[in-house]
């Protein structure tokens, strides 16, 4: 690393520490009491599930109370089901005092049992049962009747001599004052958690509602059953479940209930991840000890968020340094600048990675935790990679201090200039386009060149016959062929004009049917071939209908991005996208390859990349030289984008070994890099759309069983959210920047390229489970649809967005709208909408042709091709010119 970059990294990390000291600020509270009053107690342990009727042995539960002994008064049971009949006894040796619990549901020949069983065991341990407490929220949890369970209170006091109550939340005691009558004391339980209150009022909360349940019923005691905090899962409105929060709250609450002479129990001894079936992930945490019986947090020494955060910072810092390091290989270029954005994005995101693996981390590991949490990784580094291949085109196209490789005129006289063979294959296109396509190439300014016609399988002769008949007029330099059993689509047309290609041409140039070209195309471009390793000359494909109406002109605000983006700076590394329209390729390097590729539907980039392979170098001129039609309907613009993806993962798939190895190619690191790249965005759509579905399993998980399927966690849900935040930011700055679009047309770029995210997303999955499918041109001169078949053509873009919707409204309608696991979530819903809801629009729009393009600014400014305050253009002359700091 340079000077320079060394410093930005030591500012950075200086930042990146300071963040992470900043938010692990040692908290003093209250001291925990030597001996506290009493605590929840339920000895399971991992695989224990008394739901299941599996129970730990004698021996745990003896091992967990002499664990507890010198630290409380009191343990209070929920059952007396097999071994936990024993707790009393157990308890009586190490002087601790029982709250009996009786379980009582709807199960009525069990609450009988149970019954029995708690008056046999009070009666023998009468020494250390003070109290039995019957039905644990069985009012609550809609298992019992007030009746029902007056019924069972009577029984209970009428056979034994200590205090009988039931446990209910403070609100069922309130609601419910005939309940009172059939009690010795309130048993309330007190879990401001549950109710979403803020950790700075729980305390107070508690306070506030035992003294109301005290005034309420004033002759009787009150006793809470439950007290605590969750050290793990979702946050409820302004309640955050962490450990920090339970070793707050607690410590808080123990000094006060020590003022006010409580009797408390702390809610609960153990952690019982067996709880996370009927309450949530939430209810596996609420242990002051975890399932190890480890404590989980200081008793008495200030209290950290994060305690370990020194190691995860150095952990995050390598990271983010190692990442910053590869994001600057073959970047000399950029600016101090660019390479300050790039070490700020490398160690945000190393950062967020490992706060999210940390946290994810602190929960217990059941065999669906490790499943979801190998798919949360995937989708972290996933994330992670495309943000990064994000920001380094981002600093590239703002912040390079100079172009590497600019595109330097040549001067060649006419006589030096070589032959070139222009190609122009067509099928079934309209007579009249390819006439002003032929019109256009007889008036190149050019001395040297040949036009070759290849109109392959058009059935109807009254279609091509007048184009044969227009290269007959236009003279012997234009040769017209037409076959009607051609194979290979596009690419088998191509290779039959190159094996009619006059020997003596030593450049093949291409375009499509529907391009009309300037005069200077090729006497501009052609002498660059005087270069011996240079195989391609690339111009941008432009569009002259832009200006039709309203769906044309968003279709080329979106095409230019890439023409004025992406390929500059793929140029710098000799990484460019060959085109099959508008492009120039050395003949011996074309047939040195094997032509153009029958199996591949997107040959013109796969060619590029095989010429690649061989060490040829290419170069890109940000000039329009052509100009040709765009699709006229949104699915002809869907069926061209899902050629050109599908394609891609062909290309991927054959290629694969050349991209990944060094051995098997003379591919360099930056090609390598700009290739796979370049594809990343279109993988993610792939992911992108299982994602979708996934979260719409989720979301109705949550609608059908909101007590058992919680939503994702906040930090989880803010890494798609805060990619395409990322992505849209990127897309905006670089659209008004280099390509000079207003406002209007950037948003009219952004709908249209968010309206393709499904068909690409189709395009990728089906490229990686098929081999081929069959070539579709891009129909030209096609006219517009009614409304009812636009709709059609986005029916799938259209069903997914109301379910998405849909899942959105039914999550807030059943677990409400306060809770910010649930607001993110949702939003994370309406954000992956957000591309169907495009697609529907533009479906619409492409049904009206008579909306004017006017509508969004028309494009008359020319795209820059320079840096942020650099003045110069890619055609000025001289290589490597410093630009304007």
């Amino acid at each position: 690393m340079t000077r320079a970059n060394i410093l930005i990294c030591i500012a950075i990390a200086v930042i990146s520490i300071s963040f992470w000291a900043l938010l692990n600020q040692p908290e003093d509270e209250p001291a925990w009491p030597s001996r506290i009053q009493g605590f929840s107690f339920q000895p399971m342990r991992a695989g224990n599930d008394p739901a299941k009727h599996i129970l730990p042995t004698e021996a745990e539960v003896d091992d967990d109370l002499k664990l507890l002994a010198d630290k409380t008064n009191a343990v209070r049971t929920y059952s007396v089901e097999g071994v936990l009949a024993r707790i009393p006894a157990l308890s009586r040796k190490y002087g601790l005092n029982v709250t009996l619990g009786v379980w009582l549901d709807k199960d009525l020949e069990k609450n009988e049992l149970e019954m029995e069983t708690a008056i046999r065991v009070a009666r023998e341990n009468y020494r250390n049962v003070i109290r039995v407490i019957v039905g644990n929220e069985s009012i609550y949890r809609n298992d019992l009747t007030v009746k029902e369970l007056c019924e069972y209170l009577d029984r209970m006091q009428a056979a034994l001599t200590v205090p009988v109550s039931t446990a209910e939340p403070w609100h069922v005691w309130y609601k419910n004052p005939e309940l009172a009558q059939h009690v010795d004391f309130i048993a309330v339980h007190m879990l401001p958690y549950w109710e979403g209150i803020h950790l700075d009022r729980a305390v107070d909360y508690v306070v506030d509602h035992v003294t109301l349940l005290q005034n309420t019923f004033p002759d009787k005691p009150v006793v809470i059953g439950e007290v605590g905090w969750p050290s793990n899962g979702r946050t409820r409105r302004s309640a955050v479940a962490s450990t920090t929060n339970e070793a707050t709250f607690l410590r808080r609450f123990l000094a006060r209930a020590e003022e006010l002479d409580y009797i408390y129990y702390v809610m609960e001894a153990f952690d019982q991840p067996w709880k996370r079936s009927s309450e949530g992930a939430v209810g596996a945490y609420w242990g002051v000890y975890d399932l190890n019986r480890n404590p989980k947090f200081p008793f008495t020494s200030p209290i950290v968020d994060i305690p370990e955060w020194r190691v995860l910072a150095v952990i995050s810092l390598v990271i983010a340094i190692i990442t910053f390091a590869l994001l600057l290989i073959d970047s000399r270029t950029l600016r101090t600048r660019g390479r300050s954005f790039l070490a700020t994005i490398a160690f945000a995101a190393a950062t967020a990675a490992v706060w999210i693996v940390y946290n994810y981390s602190q929960q217990y590991l059941t065999v669906t935790t490790v499943v979801v949490g190998f798919l949360m990784l995937f989708g972290i580094i996933g994330v992670v990679i495309v943000l990064l291949a994000e920001a380094h085109e981002w600093a590239e196209a703002l912040w390079a201090a100079f172009w590497r490789r600019p595109f330097t005129p040549v001067e060649v006289t006419d006589e030096a200039l070589p032959m070139v063979s222009v190609h122009v294959p067509a099928y079934n296109e309209p007579p009249e386009m390819m006439i002003d396509t032929l019109d256009a190439l007889a008036r190149l300014e050019y001395p040297h060149y040949e036009v070759i016609v290849i109109d392959n399988n058009t059935k109807d002769p009254a279609v091509w016959k007048p184009v044969a008949g227009h290269c007959a007029k236009l003279g012997p330099r234009f040769r017209f062929f037409h076959e009607d059993q051609l194979t290979g689509f596009k690419a088998g047309a191509l290779n039959y004009a190159l094996a009619r290609t006059a020997p003596e041409a030593e450049v093949v140039a291409v375009i499509d049917s529907d391009y009309v070209v300037t005069s200077n195309w090729l006497r501009d471009l052609v002498p660059q071939f005087t270069r011996p390793s240079l195989a391609i000359v690339q111009a941008p494909q432009d569009y002259h209908d832009d200006r039709d109406n309203l769906f044309k002109a968003m279709c080329y605000a979106e095409y230019r991005g890439f023409f004025y983006i992406g390929m500059i700076t793929r140029n710098e590394r000799n990484a460019i996208i060959q085109h099959g329209t508008m492009t120039m390729v050395r003949k011996s390097a074309l047939e040195e390859v094997g032509g153009w590729a029958e199996w591949c539907i997107t040959e013109d980039a796969e060619l590029g990349l095989k010429i690649f392979e061989k060490g040829y170098e290419a170069i890109y001129i940000a000039k329009s030289y052509g100009r040709g039609v765009m699709p006229d309907t949104f699915i002809d613009f869907k069926k061209q984008r899902f050629r050109w993806a599908y394609g891609a993962v062909q290309i991927m798939r054959h290629h694969a070994r050349s991209l990944l190895s060094r051995r098997e190619s003379k591919l360099t690191s930056g090609q390598r890099y700009h290739f796979l790249a370049g594809w990343l965005p279109w993988m993610a759509d792939g992911i992108n759309l299982l994602f979708t579905f996934a979260a719409l399993a989720w979301s109705i998980g949550m609608i059908l069983y909101p007590l058992k399927v919680d939503p994702p966690l906040v930090i989880l849900s803010a890494m798609p959210l805060a990619l395409f935040i990322f992505k849209m930011a990127k897309m905006f700055y670089l659209y008004r920047s280099r390509v000079n679009a207003t406002v209007t047309q950037t948003i009219a770029s952004a709908v249209a390229g968010l309206s393709l995210s499904h068909t690409i997303a189709k395009a990728i999955l089906f490229g990686f489970v098929t081999k081929s499918i069959p070539f579709f041109r891009t129909p030209k001169i096609v006219r517009g649809r009614a409304v009812w078949h636009a709709l059609q053509s986005a029916r799938e873009e259209a069903l997914i967005m109301l379910a998405l919707l849909a899942a959105a409204y039914a999550v807030v309608l059943r677990q409400g709208s306060e809770t910010p696991d649930v607001l993110v979530w949702v939003m994370v819903l309406l954000v992956q909408s957000i591309p169907y809801q495009a697609a529907v629009i533009m479906s619409i729009i492409s049904a009206f042709a008579q909306l004017p393009s006017r509508l969004i600014t028309t494009i008359t400014a020319k795209p820059s091709a320079t840096s942020p305050g650099g003045k110069v253009d890619q055609q000025s002359e001289g290589s490597g010119e410093a630009l304007n700091p």
